[in-house]
């Protein structure tokens, strides 16, 4: 029910829509600056992105580089970097999922929530 049985005050509604747009905004920018960590191999091979996801470096023991065995190496930096991302999406959760809820709780659309 809306109060007084009127109609609902649209100025009101855009104020919040835009309010969630800033906040939006905000938490991915507050996303794009954070970093978040990955590793593997027992922290042979660490890998660093941002919180969108993004590769921001790549850091790489050399105890984990053997000229005879660079498939296991390789496999070290994709498993590395995957801890990175599931870690970037658990940030992104955190930083996003209410947004999200408070507008619909459908995700946004092109935002891996």
């Amino acid at each position: 029910m809306i109060p007084g049985g009127g109609q609902p005050n649209m100025q009101q509604l855009l104020q919040q829509a835009q309010k969630m747009q800033q906040d939006l905004a905000r938490a991915q920018e507050e996303l794009a600056a954070t970093e978040v960590d990955g590793q593997a191999g027992g922290g042979l091979v660490k890998a660093t992105v941002n919180g969108s996801g993004e590769l921001r470096a790549l850091v790489i023991d050399p105890k984990a580089v053997d000229p005879e065995d660079t498939e296991t190496l390789a496999d070290l930096v994709v498993a590395a970097v995957q801890a990175a991302n599931e870690n970037a999406q658990q940030l992104q959760q955190q930083k996003l999922g209410p947004l999200a809820q408070g507008l619909g709780g459908g995700g946004i659309p092109g935002l891996p929530l």
